[in-house]
Parts: C-alpha cells; sequence; structure tokens
C-alpha cells in the first residue's frame, strides 16, 4: 500500500495532521500501536490553548467540544499565604479551555473515520526505513502478521517513546534534557471542582498542588511528591489532608472531595530534540519534545507542530516548493522553546526545590509577589499561559 504521508500515531497530533491533509486532498494513513479503546480512555492533558481550539473548529471537530467544555477566563494562584487571580480575558482577551485530552482524541478519531481515513489501531510500527529515498516505507506488524507502507513523507508523532526519533541518526541528533527532582501525585476524584478555575498553591512548607478538573462533577488534582514515591503510600484521606494543608485556609475557597477514582505519579522532565526533520521524516508532539505539565503545553505544542507540518506538506503538493520543509525545524523550535521557558519558568517559580535553604524559600515567594502583583507580570503569565501563536 502507498499513500503521500505514513502517520505514525494516533494522538492529537497525529490525528490533527490526518485531518489537515485530509481537508487538502493529501492521502494519508494513521498508524497506532494501541487499541482504540485505550487511546479514547487514556488520561492525559486537558487544556486547550486558544489557538488549538481555534483549529479544532477550522476543522470541523469542535462540536461536542463546544458543548462539554469549561471556559476559563482565567487562573486563581495561592502563594506566601496571600491569593491572587489572573484574570486573561481582562489582560490579553484571550481565555482557556478545560476538555480532556481522551475527550480530543475521541472527536478526532470519529471525525477522521467518518471522512474516510485510514486509522489502524494496534497497528505497531517496527522499522522506518530509505528516508533519503523518494519512497520511505513503514514496517508494522497487525494481527500477528507484518506489513509495510510505502509513502511520500512520514510523519512521527508517536510519542517520547516511539520508534520516529530514533530514526534519526545519532551523529546528527541533539537531545537537551533536564530531570526534576520532584514528581506529580495525580488523582482523578468524583467530586465538583474546588473553585470554577484552576487553583495553583505554592506553599512554603510543604511544596506546590495544583486544583484542577475535567468536568463540573470530577476533580483532577496534583501534588509534589519525591520523583520514586509510590502511590501505594498515599490513602484517600492522606492525599485529602495534604491537599487541604497546601491550599490553606482562604475566604471562599472550601475544599471538594469525593471517591479518588485513579491516583499514579509522574515523572517530570523537560526535553527536546533537534533537528525534528531527517530526509523525509519529520517528528512532531513528544516524538521531538517533553515539557514539565505546570505550563500546560504538551497537547497544544503536538497541535502546533503538526499545523506547521500540514502547511509544509501543503506547499509542497499543491506548488512542488520544499522551502517550507527546509524552515521546519526552526519554525517549529521558536515555539517549542519558548515553551519549554515558560514551563521551566512556572514549575521553578511553584515548586519546592530539594536543597533549597531559607533565602532561596523567600526570595521565591517574593518572585511570585512581584509576577502576580503586578499587571505587567499578570499579562506576561497570561499570555503565555493562554498560548502562543501556532506559528511564530
Amino acid at each position: 500500500m502507498h499513500v503521500q504521508v505514513g502517520i505514525i500515531g494516533a494522538g492529537p497530533g497525529g490525528l490533527m495532521l490526518a485531518r489537515l491533509l485530509h481537508l487538502n486532498g493529501i492521502s494519508c494513513v494513521v498508524l497506532e500501536s494501541r487499541a482504540r479503546a485505550y487511546v479514547e480512555t487514556r488520561v492525559r492533558a486537558g487544556l486547550l490553548e486558544q489557538g488549538s481550539v481555534d483549529l479544532m473548529t477550522e476543522t470541523g471537530m469542535d462540536e461536542r467540544m463546544r458543548r462539554e467544555w469549561m471556559v476559563h477566563d482565567g487562573t486563581e494562584y495561592i502563594a506566601g499565604g496571600e491569593r491572587y487571580r489572573v484574570d486573561m480575558w481582562d489582560l490579553i482577551k484571550r481565555r482557556i479551555y478545560i476538555y480532556g485530552q481522551q475527550e480530543v482524541v475521541k472527536d478526532m478519531i470519529a471525525v477522521n473515520l467518518a471522512a474516510g481515513v485510514p486509522i489502524h489501531f494496534e497497528a505497531e510500527a517496527r522499522e522506518i526505513g530509505c528516508l533519503d529515498t523518494q519512497k520511505p516505507f513503514i514496517r508494522y506488524e497487525k494481527d500477528g502478521a507484518e506489513a509495510t507502507l510505502t509513502c511520500d513523507y512520514v510523519a512521527g508523532c508517536d510519542g517520547f517513546h516511539g520508534i520516529s526519533r530514533r530514526a534519526i541518526p545519532d551523529a546528527i541528533r541533539k537531545d537537551y534534557d533536564r530531570v526534576y527532582p520532584f514528581g506529580w501525585l495525580g488523582i482523578l476524584a468524583d467530586a465538583p471542582p474546588t473553585l470554577p478555575e484552576l487553583i495553583y498553591c505554592q506553599n512554603e512548607e510543604r511544596g506546590f498542588a495544583l486544583f484542577t478538573m475535567r468536568s463540573t462533577k470530577v476533580s483532577r488534582c496534583y501534588l509534589q511528591v519525591p520523583p520514586d514515591e509510590d502511590e501505594a503510600n498515599w490513602s484517600d484521606d492522606r492525599i485529602w489532608n495534604e491537599l487541604s494543608l497546601r491550599l490553606g485556609k482562604h475566604e471562599g475557597i472550601a475544599l471538594s472531595t469525593g471517591k479518588i477514582t485513579q491516583k499514579s505519579v509522574t515523572a517530570m522532565r523537560s526535553f527536546v530534540s533537534e533537528p525534528m526533520r531527517h530526509g523525509r521524516l519529520f517528528i512532531a508532539g513528544d516524538a521531538a519534545h517533553i515539557v514539565p505539565p505546570t505550563g500546560a503545553k504538551g497537547m497544544n505544542l503536538a497541535i502546533s507542530d503538526v499545523y506547521v507540518l500540514s502547511k509544509a506538506l501543503i506547499d509542497f503538493y499543491r506548488n512542488g516548493s520544499t522551502a517550507c520543509f527546509d524552515r521546519y525545524t526552526e519554525t517549529c523550535l521558536r515555539r517549542i522553546w519558548g515553551a519549554q521557558h515558560f514551563s521551566w519558568w512556572m514549575t521553578s517559580m511553584m515548586h519546592n526545590m530539594p536543597g533549597d535553604n531559607p533565602f532561596d524559600r523567600k526570595r521565591q515567594i517574593a518572585e511570585l509577589r512581584t509576577v502576580l502583583g503586578s499587571r505587567a507580570g499578570r499579562t506576561l503569565l497570561a499570555e503565555n499561559y493562554s498560548g502562543l501563536p501556532l506559528e511564530m
């Protein structure tokens, strides 16, 4: 089988790319190693930037999202025992949107399949080859049998542990990595959100906590913990008690509790791999970069990567030009490194760093007060949090 673009990975990046290509008459096939039920239920990010929402709308994948999303004009912060609000709509006339990544994926799969885009689930890519020729291939396994897909170009949207990035030779690939000395204990709970908007907490003594949500009935909360922490050590009572302590007592805020249905510990890291192109292979999303979730950039970066890639592919098939291919890495990395900086800044500003002394802790609270207590500081935070343009 031969198509113009072979896409590895049915996450938000791969599925958005498939939709963009189909709308422009470019043939593609999506290969996904997991079952459809798995990719539609795995809990990941839940925050969409304005640019991602606009692209979902332009591509006709927004119908259910607009019925079920939660639209936020701002975010709440607690630091040094004080409460602040960053009103994004007042500051920059942009909002953020809460809609779970698994819901985004469900919508994207349904729209792509209805349009006739082939998505092969439980089809694990084993090898990518001939990337320096006009007919690269993806060798994959499905139903116990090996098959080969040939294509003009390969889009590697298969995540950090996929094969795409490893297909770029070590001699030309440069990886940049930072592993943080803490993780997040995340929970899902059958409880309404503590507040209608997200709450970021920096507790000088106990560490970071985040109160967010997946719906009006389901809360998603996080606690800073050691990176090797075992979630089995955390009973439901211990989790709610620790969340209460880190939140503190503030007028108008009452911790919402309920049955915890899921809990897990996630490591925190920043990672970028350059270049994002090798021959006829392009990598995007988590295959090329990882951000700590503090800035809520992961899913949105994947969508912006494939937006840039789709423009390059469309330009080639319409006009025969490869100029956008040549600029793909540079164009994507401008936004990626901007998001990396913001995510690192938010992470370092909001978390207790092991080894910090009392001076460091007081300086950290002063930084938060400086940023959150100033309209200029809140504007900078709002501009980055609500999302940079899809293409910079």
